[in-house]
C-alpha cells in the first residue's frame, strides 16, 4: 500500500442516487480514497472514522448537512476528534435555510457545491491544465467500514484490482446462461457504502449495465421497482423471506378457486424446476405468476442475494414464482462481497462454488468437532486471492487475526460437497455453548423462524450457564392486525401479552422446528413479543440489516432474566 503521506480521501454520506456515483467517480480519476459513511452511521462512529483517516473534504446531500456540521461544531468544543474536517461539498443548491445556513457558517467550514465543482473540472479539463492522477490497480479505491456490531469500526481497503475482480469473476460465472450488458438495468438501493453494493456498481461499469437509483424511501421500494422495471434484482435475505411468508400465507388462507389455482401452480412449477430446472410455464405464468412477477417490475431476469444466511427452500419457491434464477452470493466485506456463487439451475442445497480469481481450504476447529478429515470435510472457510482485502485501515493487530499468510479467516463453517461446492452450516463467530456443551448457531434458527406468518425478526438467546435457548421476536404487523381483527381486539399491540396468542405463535414456531428437524435444544423454551422493531434508526441493527446481538443482549437484559424464570413453554399440537 501507499507510504502514509500519500494517502487522499474525500468522505461521501448520504443515501444511494446519482451524486453518490459521481463523487466517487471522481475520486476514483483522481487517484483518491473514497472514505464511505453509512447515512444512518451514528456520531461516534462518524467522529471514529474521520479522527482515524484525517479527512479534510466531504461530498454529502443537503439533508446530511445539518447532522454532520453541528457534530463538528459540539466536537470542536470536547474531543477535537474532527479538527482534519474542512470543506463540505453540498450535492444541491438552495436546499438548506437561513438558520441552517448560519450553523454551517459558525463551524468554518468551506462550502462547495457539486455541480460547481463539476462546471470547473470541465474548464480545466478543456484548457488541458489538469493534473493527471491515475490510480493504479493496487491503490485503495475505498475504505469501507465495517458495520461494527462489536467495537469499534474497521475499515476494510478495498482497492481498485478487488472490486474489478470480484466483478470481473461474478459475471463470468453468470456465463453464457446470464451475459450482463448494456440491455440490462439494477436498482441502487443496498448501501453504497457496502461491498455488497460495491460489486454491483463494478459489474455496472464493466458491462454498461444501466443504474437507476431508488427514491430514497426504502418502504417504498416497490413502487420505484415499477417505475425503473431492472432486468437485475440483488437483495438480502429479509426481503426474500418475507417475500416468500407472505405468499405461502396466501396460499394457505385462499379459498374457492383462487385457493386451486395458486396451489396448483405453485406445486406445478415447483414439479417441473426439480425434475429439469425449468422455470417458466406456459400457462401458469401468465395466469398466476404475472401480477407476482410485477411487485419487483415485471421484467426481472437475474436475482441475487447474500449479506447472511437463507432457506433453500426459500430460495427455490422465489425463483419458480418470478420465473428467474437466484444466485445465491457467498462473501465479506473483507473478500469485495463476491467470492463464493451458486450455478445456474442448481436446486439449492449449497451456496456454490469459488469464482475463477479465489482459492478456498478449511481450518480445522476441534472444540466444535470440525475437521478436514471429516467425510465431508468441514471446518472454518478461508478464502485466498485476487479480491482479498490487503487488510484494515492502520489495524495491524485488527490484520493480524484476520489475515494468515495471505488467508483470510471467514468465520463460518463450510462443509465441502464431492463435486467441490461449499455448503455455509455453521457460523464460528456467532455461535454460543449452552450448558451442556452442545454448540447452538443462532442466525440458523432466525432464518427459519422469520418464515412464520406470525414473525418479522427474531432474536434467539442463550449462554454456557443454560441448558435451553429463548426467543424474542417482533411479529408481523400485517398478521398482527389481521389477528387482532379476527378476535375483536380494538388495539393489535394487546395481543402481544395475551397468552392465547402468544401459545399460538409459539406453536407455529415448533411446527417450523420440526419440518427443519431442529433439536430440542434448538427450539426456545420461552419466547417474548416485543412491540418495537429492529431497525438501524435504535442501533438494533446493522446497515446491512444484520442483528447487532450485542445490543440486543444488552437492552433485553432484564427480559432474559425474566424469561428464564418462567416456566418451560410447550407446543400444544393445535
Amino acid at each position: 500500500m501507499e507510504d502514509e503521506k500519500e494517502w487522499r480521501f474525500l468522505g461521501i454520506q448520504s443515501k444511494n442516487r446519482k451524486e453518490w456515483v459521481l463523487s466517487y467517480l471522481g475520486a476514483m480519476h483522481q487517484s483518491t480514497t473514497v472514505v464511505a459513511l453509512y447515512d444512518t452511521l451514528g456520531h461516534q462512529g462518524i467522529k471514529y472514522i474521520i479522527n482515524q483517516t484525517k479527512v479534510e473534504t466531504f461530498s454529502v446531500a443537503a439533508e446530511q448537512v445539518v447532522n454532520l456540521v453541528k457534530l463538528k461544531i459540539e466536537d470542536s468544543q470536547n474531543d477535537n476528534m474532527m479538527e482534519s474536517f474542512k470543506n463540505l461539498i453540498i450535492f444541491e443548491k438552495n436546499r438548506l435555510s437561513e438558520d441552517e445556513m448560519k450553523i454551517v457558517e459558525e463551524s468554518g467550514l468551506k462550502i462547495h457545491y457539486l455541480d460547481d465543482l463539476i462546471l470547473l473540472g470541465s474548464q480545466i479539463e478543456a484548457r488541458g491544465t489538469g493534473e493527471d492522477k491515475k490510480p493504479s490497480i493496487d491503490d485503495c479505491l475505498m475504505l469501507s467500514y465495517t458495520s461494527g456490531t462489536t467495537g469499534d469500526p474497521k475499515g476494510v481497503i478495498l482497492t481498485h484490482k478487488m472490486i474489478l475482480n470480484a466483478a470481473d469473476a461474478t459475471m463470468h460465472a453468470l456465463q453464457p446462461n446470464f451475459v450482463m450488458a448494456e440491455k440490462d438495468c439494477y436498482i441502487s438501493y443496498l448501501p453504497a457504502a457496502h461491498s455488497y453494493e460495491q460489486l454491483s456498481i463494478g459489474a455496472s461499469l464493466l458491462s454498461g449495465m444501466k443504474c437507476g437509483f431508488y427514491s430514497g424511501n426504502i418502504l417504498k421500494l416497490t413502487e420505484d421497482l415499477q417505475v425503473l422495471k431492472p432486468t437485475v434484482f440483488s437483495s438480502v435475505p429479509r426481503l426474500y423471506n418475507r417475500i416468500y411468508g407472505k405468499i405461502q400465507d396466501k396460499m394457505k388462507t385462499s379459498t374457492g378457486l383462487a385457493k386451486f389455482l395458486l396451489n396448483t401452480a405453485v406445486n406445478s412449477k415447483m414439479s417441473n424446476f426439480e425434475k429439469d430446472g425449468s422455470l417458466t410455464h406456459f400457462f401458469w405464468d401468465k395466469v398466476v405468476f404475472k401480477k407476482i412477477k410485477a411487485l419487483l417490475g415485471g421484467n426481472i431476469q437475474l436475482m441475487s442475494v447474500g449479506s447472511a444466511p437463507i432457506s433453500p427452500d426459500v430460495i427455490n419457491f422465489i425463483k419458480v414464482c418470478f420465473s428467474a434464477e437466484v444466485i445465491e452470493g457467498y462473501g465479506m466485506t473483507e473478500t469485495s462481497a463476491g467470492s463464493v456463487t451458486s450455478m445456474f439451475g442448481e436446486l439449492r442445497r449449497v451456496q456454490g462454488g469459488p469464482v475463477r480469481n479465489v482459492k478456498v481450504k478449511l481450518r480445522d476447529i476441534p472444540e466444535m468437532g470440525y475437521l478436514s478429515s471429516n467425510d465431508p470435510p468441514r471446518g472454518e472457510l478461508c478464502m485466498y486471492g485476487s479480491s482479498i482485502m490487503p487488510g484494515y485501515f492502520r489495524n495491524p493487530e485488527k490484520t493480524a487475526e484476520a489475515i494468515k499468510d495471505g488467508w483470510i479467516m471467514s468465520g463460518d463453517v463450510a462443509e465441502i460437497q464431492q463435486d467441490g461446492s461449499i455448503k455455509i452450516i455453521d457460523r464460528a463467530k456467532n455461535i454460543f455453548k449452552l450448558s451442556q456443551a452442545e454448540y447452538i448457531a443462532p442466525e440458523k434458527l432466525e432464518n427459519v423462524y422469520t418464515q412464520s406468518k406470525y414473525i418479522l425478526q427474531a432474536f434467539i438467546y442463550g449462554d454456557s450457564l443454560k441448558d435451553y435457548v429463548i426467543g424474542f421476536f417482533v411479529p408481523d404487523p400485517d398478521t398482527l392486525a389481521a389477528c387482532a381483527k379476527e378476535k375483536e381486539v380494538a388495539n393489535p399491540e394487546d395481543l402481544l401479552d395475551n397468552q392465547e396468542f402468544i401459545q399460538t405463535v409459539y406453536d407455529d414456531l415448533m411446527v417450523l422446528a420440526a419440518q427443519n428437524k431442529f433439536t430440542s435444544l434448538e427450539k426456545p423454551k420461552q419466547i417474548l413479543l416485543l412491540k418495537e422493531q429492529f431497525t438501524i434508526e435504535n442501533d438494533m441493527l446493522t446497515p446491512t440489516q444484520k442483528l447487532k446481538r450485542n445490543i440486543a443482549r444488552d437492552k433485553y437484559k432484564d427480559k432474559i432474566d425474566e424469561l428464564y424464570g418462567k416456566p418451560i413453554m410447550k407446543q400444544t399440537g393445535k
